[in-house]
């Protein structure tokens, strides 16, 4: 049924405006709130910010795609950011599945197995957490000793964290969760999940560089409400990593809404008041919003020129011609 309706256009149309609908009111929600305090800023802050935001996700898609190509499923730039940054609005529905079902499932229109789909974006969560608390654990001791203090806990797990990113680790992890699954035929066809300590390797170099652009928006935001350019950055960078990473493991916030703001302000206390704190973690909100949702736009012209390029690709004169786009080639087969 899951698969009908995927292929049935009108409930994809459906689907694909309803996710765009929700980011569209949550940017018009998160203006609202900003508006005032986007006017007083100059006006080369906002479009600086976004784009470094929007930088920053395109790290974080590569991440997820080095994942998904070492487990046997690689996709071209332009359909790994269709698939990756238009699945990434279900995010703005309460519940992050939403944004997990909406991945696997557009992976699907380029022969990607669930399962592998699924393991790719799991890992790649499990990739963001570590190397974020790892970034938070270095920049917040440094700069902000009562974010430190106050979530000790979390920067604690940052070692045992990144200790479990080892490829045996994962591939051992990998394996306990699909044994429940080995019935199910498509499970079966997608063979067993391997993933080379080269992927895991990119994948976590490809996070790391994300968090040079993704903590200079907050950097940028934080200079222009009052900041000291030098010292702002070390909190800047570490208050959002670690205020990305809470508000991702509360799944029930759509997008993390109020955890990441609490964490700013309170991270941000030895640059700037509460006040300019609360203005950059709402600006901050507005301006990764917008990134998404224009990284979704763009995204669905990248992937056509993708999908015209693979069929002028020669092939095979017998080769067939799958409907939803050409068939990834199976490494583990």
């Amino acid at each position: 049924m899951l698969t009908r309706l995927r292929r049935d256009p009108w409930v994809r149309l459906a689907v694909l405006l309803v996710l765009l609908l929700c980011a569209v009111l949550a940017v018009r929600a998160h203006w609202e709130q900003a508006r005032e305090a986007a006017a007083a800023l100059p006006l080369w802050v906002l479009p600086v910010a976004v784009l470094a935001g929007m930088a920053g996700l395109t790290g974080q898609m590569m991440a997820w795609r080095a994942l998904l190509s070492g487990l046997g499923s690689p996709l071209p730039g332009g359909v790994a950011a269709r698939v990756m940054f238009v699945g990434q609005l279900g995010k703005y529905l309460p519940g992050s599945v939403w944004a997990f079902v909406a991945q696997v499932e557009l992976g699907r229109d380029w022969e990607v197995p669930r399962v592998r789909g699924a393991a790719a974006t799991l890992l790649a969560v499990g990739v963001t957490v570590a190397v974020s608390l790892a970034v938070a654990a270095v920049a917040l001791p440094l700069s902000s000793a009562e974010a430190a203090r106050r979530w000790w806990w979390a920067l604690a797990l940052a070692p045992l964290l990144l200790a479990a990113l080892h490829p045996r680790v994962v591939g051992w992890g990998v394996r306990l969760a699909a044994r429940p699954f080995a019935r199910f035929r498509e499970v079966a066809e997608a063979g067993p999940l391997r993933l080379p300590g080269r992927a895991m390797a990119a994948a976590v170099a490809w996070t790391l560089a994300a968090w040079v652009p993704l903590g200079a928006h907050v950097w940028v935001l934080t200079w222009a409400v009052g900041g000291d350019p030098v010292r702002s950055f070390g909190p800047a960078v570490g208050a959002y990593a670690l205020a990305w990473t809470l508000g991702l493991l509360v799944v029930f916030a759509p997008a993390g809404l109020g955890v990441r703001e609490a964490v700013l302000v309170v991270a941000l206390a030895p640059v700037v008041d509460a006040g300019a704190a609360l203005v950059v973690a709402v600006l901050s909100r507005l301006v990764m919003t917008v990134a998404d949702v224009a990284w979704a736009g763009l995204s669905l012209p990248l992937s056509r020129t993708a999908r015209s390029a693979s069929t002028r690709t020669p092939g095979p004169p017998d080769a067939p011609v799958h409907p939803y786009g050409p068939q990834a080639p199976d490494r583990n087969a």
